[in-house]
């Protein structure tokens, strides 16, 4: 019991210490709280083992937490697993847009996750001359413009002619920028490529499915490894709320 508590604890520190490191970036999201609440909760754990509380609990009600737990990793290792699928992802050559996905943008240009994005768009975007670019997003209460009109400043900064760019600039969520982009499309039949950061392509695939996208690929953009398990994490609860909402077919 020992060793499991110190195991505990030593997750529970880490918890902590990397919600701290996600809070102090400022990339705009709450989610370092989720961090926060971890640690509490292998703390807790580790506390109930050490003083023995766990271990004096009827067997019957080991045996449910227990099934809890392992019911619990299961689903989110399923998920982990089909949001992993889709790293690497890219589309084929010719489509008639792409859609890239906003993501904060700061006084001194698109974040590092936005910029990620915003360099697989241009990579396409040079290979493919015919290809338009749509850039979606609207501007948070911490950003100095919108973020479509931040993307297209990058872009047109690096040579993307401003004619093939079409802004987008009231989506606040995945769903509104999949949504509202699709109906700056020519046609409904227009082919589409979703560019959004590796661990966020699953998603955005299948929001883009259950709003009326028919003929939609990826292209999966990098994402910094150090930050990837936030990413992660979090993407595991935003599938589960586009599920339940019915915003996200499988």
């Amino acid at each position: 019991m020992n060793l499991i508590s110190v195991i505990l604890l030593i997750c529970g520190i880490m918890s902590f210490l990397y919600g701290i490191m996600i809070w102090m970036i400022q990339s705009g999201s709450m989610f370092f709280a989720a961090w926060f609440l971890a640690g509490g909760f292998f703390l807790l754990l580790a506390m109930g083992f050490h003083t023995g509380i766990i271990t004096a609990a009827p067997l019957w009600a080991r045996a449910v937490m227990l099934v809890i737990l392992a019911v619990a990793i299961a689903v989110f290792a399923f998920f982990e697993v089909r949001i992993a699928s889709c790293f690497g992802m890219q589309a084929e050559p010719g489509m008639d847009y792409i859609i890239v996905l906003g993501a904060q943008v700061k006084e001194n240009g698109p974040s590092v996750v936005l910029k990620y994005r915003l360099d697989a768009a241009y990579d396409y975007l040079t290979a493919n001359p015919d290809t338009r670019c749509i850039v979606t997003g609207s501007q948070g209460t911490n950003e100095p413009m919108t973020e479509a009109s931040g993307m297209q400043a990058y872009l047109v900064s690096r040579g993307i002619d401003s004619s093939r760019i079409i802004l987008e600039e009231q989506a606040d969520n995945t769903v509104q920028n999949l949504v509202y982009s699709r109906e700056l499309m020519e046609r409904e039949d227009s082919s589409a490529a979703i560019v959004t950061n590796n661990f966020h392509l699953f998603r955005a695939l299948h929001i883009a499915a259950a709003h009326g996208y028919r003929d939609v690929q990826g292209i999966s953009a990098y994402s910094t490894a150090l930050y990837l398990p936030n990413n992660m994490v979090r993407e595991f609860f935003g599938v589960c709320k586009d599920l339940v909402r019915g915003d996200l077919v499988w």
